[in-house]
């Protein structure tokens, strides 16, 4: 409703009325409006009279007479209504007198308090709208005028004073209505807390009015009544409701309760605010519950027993975690508590793998000094079968640590999407306890060997290139990646001369993943080795061409296939042998003239194409297929009646020694001393050779007398007759040939000659640096030596001191006289 400025109209007074007459009229219709009588009234004569009172300059008391007529309204009229609605069990909330009422004796009371508040309010804000219509012209020119609030607001603020902040009794110190419904409300968000239900719709209507109300007529949007009366009380409330819940939650239920009960209080707190309060309160009650139950309880829930994040992890509950980590990261973006717990469960498996893998490989008491040579052969083949059992061990323990990998990585997918924070403590861990065990970089190149020799066998190629990712994944967390880089030589030459591999392709895809994870200097020998078997077999190729355009002679009878190796690329066992290279012992072999022949026309063959060049045969690594017949037996029947022809593919000492056979006459022997004395075989080998020829039951291609598994130097060897296969191809294996975990003495070997190496990596790094920098404190070198190393290995500060003093005395290096901390200075 709204009125122009009246044209030619007059007052039904005159002009020469005075205020309190028109007054009067317009207090009267001021009651009839409060009296819902308004239908009775002439809005447009009330106008005119409000009109003409500001005209003559009588708009501050007509102002300040509605605002005294709308105090005296409220206090008589409407007050003693809200009053009379207050009950004892209404009042118990913000009295301390007691009260024998139910709560929900309260809440009825209550809901009849908030019915009367809120029907006060409506038909208020209803009335104070009509009025403002009649008074329209004073709120146009009087008000704007003299900046005073509109009388609207003025009587918001008359509303506020004399009903919201009057006492709720005529006792001194009583209560305001405020605060009592402040309690009504609270006392009804905690039922709805406890799973009652209550009138949302008749609260919402409440918080509207508080909504509506400020603390003064400036109407500040901060000092709304709702912020500033009901909403600072609803949190110190809610604080203390969930400091009690989280205490009591962590007492008697589990973690995952506590965590879906919290996460669920979160969704009613919303919804809450969405369909009770206001919005304005979603960010900060969340605030609360983050803050008494979260941040303050997330480590008890984290380490609770039996039901905390280990209990999670170790029965994979992928649901239970996640709703963990989402809570926390409300509270905390690093996720400490997590990332700390994770790291802690990792380690403690990774331990138990560790230990579970020591216990495995455990070795028996060592061998005694003294014996008979039948009980030492007795001990090492003994140790051979523990190795074998220890190399079994080696694998598994990879097998468990990829399972766990397998394992944290479906947990930061499924539970953590994949956060950075988790990824990497996740690492942290695996990093701290594969380190810690000092096997992993023999047991990792073992794994990859296995695979490469068999246990890619059947899987599809992208089946296979998960094998080998999961083991580049392990190359990671290495720090002695150059250790790995020794073993994994000394593995992939046994399986390039060795014929072992499944397949080159694979050899190579898995040297290009770790030329792409470690970069080219970790795989260039690597590389050279195939190179070099690639340039073997077109030497084999062509001196095969060369043989067949030589006219007769014996070597045309003999197909002779060599590997040429460069010293550089190989493992020095390959090199020089591993019995030369591990206990000093030359691995010499006298060979039968027939292939020594070939041998020199080898040697002829490729000394005219490489000029300056030295080969040295290494017979301990290779093979030889030969035919072999075995005579039909006099008085037999069945298959030893007639004459039978195997082809033998047999080590090359297996081939030296079954040739010396065909100088032996029918029935007659060579002993163990005879056979080393006629090849030079050295003992060890020709040990391992004999037992697979003598002593397997399914090759024993010779007789050994006496009969057992242990070889004595007085063993006697006899050409087995009778021997009867059903294949016509035999392979002939030689004991313990294949890779293993190495004994102890040959690990600690393997770690001298890799710490031979590291010095002279070292020495060069130190020089690099030294030379570009020209001077440099000693901790600087220190710090940029192992910066720039740490991607092989982690270099030993005592090495490191021992490697700058050798160039110091090499005149690389000298030390700054008078420096304030120990420096040196490059030498050109």
């Amino acid at each position: 409703m709204s009125f122009g400025v009246p044209q030619g109209l007059n007052s039904p007074f005159g002009d020469d009325a005075d205020f309190d007459t028109i007054w009067n009229t317009l207090a009267s219709a001021l009651r009839e409006i409060h009296t819902k009588n308004a239908s009775i009234l002439s809005f447009e004569e009330l106008y005119r009279n409000a009109y003409k009172l500001v005209l003559r300059k009588q708009g501050d008391i007509l102002y300040k007479r509605v605002k005294k007529f709308e105090e005296t309204w409220l206090s008589e009229q409407v007050r003693s209504k809200l009053r009379a609605l207050l009950s004892g069990s209404l009042l118990a909330g913000v009295t301390k007198a007691p009260v024998g009422q139910t709560d929900n004796e309260r809440r009825v009371a209550g809901e009849k308090f908030l019915r009367g508040l809120n029907e006060a309010w409506e038909e208020h804000n209803l009335c104070m709208n009509m009025i403002t219509d009649v008074l329209m012209y004073m709120e146009r020119v009087y008000c704007l005028e003299n900046h005073m609030p509109s009388i609207f607001t003025a009587t918001m603020g008359i509303f506020r004073d004399c009903i919201l902040r009057s006492p709720i009794d005529s006792n001194e110190g009583s209560p305001i209505v405020a605060d009592l419904l402040s309690s009504v409300i609270m006392l009804h968000i905690q039922m709805e807390r406890d799973g009652d239900v209550i009138d949302r719709h008749l609260i919402r209507s409440t918080i509207h009015m508080l909504e509506g109300l400020y603390e003064t007529d400036a109407e500040e949007e901060t000092e709304k009544l709702y912020l500033t009366s009901f909403e600072r009380q609803f949190l110190d409330a809610s604080s203390s409701f969930y400091r009690s819940e989280a205490e009591r939650l962590l007492r008697e239920s589990d973690a995952a309760t506590l965590l879906r009960h919290t996460m669920r209080r979160f969704n009613e707190e919303k919804d809450r605010c969405q369909s009770t309060i206001a919005l304005v309160t979603a960010p900060k009650i969340k605030k609360v519950i983050e803050e008494e139950v979260i941040r303050k309880h997330m480590r008890d829930v984290v380490n609770m027993e039996g039901s905390g994040l280990k209990y999670m992890f170790d029965n994979d509950r992928f649901d239970e975690l996640k709703l963990l980590y989402d809570l926390i990261i409300r509270v905390d973006p690093k996720k400490v508590e997590i990332c700390k717990a994770m790291i802690q469960r990792v380690t403690e498996l990774g331990q138990d793998i560790n230990k579970a893998a020591d216990a495995a490989t455990a070795r028996p008491g060592a061998t005694p000094a003294n014996g008979e040579q039948g009980e030492q052969e007795s001990s090492k083949a003994q140790v051979s079968n523990v190795l074998a059992l220890q190399t079994t061990a080696a694998i598994k323990w990879v097998e468990d640590v990829l399972q766990l990998k397998s394992k944290c990585d479906a947990f930061s997918d499924r539970s953590f999407g994949a956060d950075r924070d988790l990824q990497a403590a996740l690492t942290k861990g695996f990093t701290g306890f594969v380190n810690a065990f000092p096997r992993n970089p023999e047991y990792i190149s073992l794994f990859i060997d296995d695979n490469l020799k068999r246990g890619l066998k059947g899987k599809t190629e992208t089946e296979a290139d998960e094998v080998l990712d999961k083991a580049i994944v392990l190359l990671r967390y290495l720090r002695d990646k150059d250790l790995f880089e020794a073993y994994y030589k000394k593995h992939l030459s046994k399986r390039l001369l060795g014929g072992r591999s499944i397949s080159n392709d694979v050899e190579k895809q898995m040297i290009s993943k770790m030329k792409l994870e470690l970069g080219n200097h970790f795989t260039q020998k690597m590389e050279g080795m195939f190179k070099d078997i690639s340039v073997s077999e077109e030497l084999s190729t062509g001196f095969k061409t060369h043989v067949s355009q030589l006219d007769g002679g014996e070597t045309k009878k003999i197909d002779l296939g060599v590997y040429v190796l460069t010293n550089t690329f190989w493992p020095m066992e390959v090199v020089e042998g591993q019995l030369q290279h591990e206990e000093g012992v030359k691995a010499s072999c006298r060979f039968p003239p027939e292939i020594e022949k070939v041998k020199n026309s080898f040697e002829h063959f490729y000394l005219s194409k490489h000029t300056g060049r030295k080969l040295t045969w290494q017979a301990n690594g290779g093979s030889a297929d030969i035919r072999a017949v075995f005579p039909a037996v006099p008085g037999k029947e069945g298959l030893l009646s007639k004459e039978r022809k195997h082809e033998l593919n047999v080590s090359t000492y297996a081939m030296v020694v079954l040739l010396l056979f065909n100088d032996v006459p029918a029935g007659k022997a060579l002993t163990f001393d005879e056979i080393q004395a006629k090849t030079t075989i050295p003992q060890a080998e020709l040990i391992r050779n004999l037992q697979s020829l003598a002593v397997a039951l399914k090759t024993r291609i010779l007789i050994k007398e006496p009969m057992s598994k242990d070889i004595k130097a007085t063993d006697k060897f006899f050409f087995n007759e009778s021997f009867i296969s059903k294949f016509l191809k035999i392979k002939v294996g030689v004991v313990a040939g294949s890779n293993k975990v190495e004994g102890e003495k040959e690990r600690k070997d393997t770690e001298k000659k890799n710490d031979e190496m590291r010095g002279g990596i070292i020495e060069a790094a130190v020089v690099r640096i030294m030379k570009g920098r020209k001077e440099l404190t000693h901790q600087n070198l220190c710090s940029e030596v192992i910066s720039q190393l740490a991607s092989r290995f982690v270099p030993d500060i005592n090495m490191l001191k021992k490697r700058i003093e050798s160039l110091i005395e090499r005149e690389y290096l000298e030390r700054v006289e008078g420096a304030g901390a120990p420096s040196y200075k490059y030498l050109a």
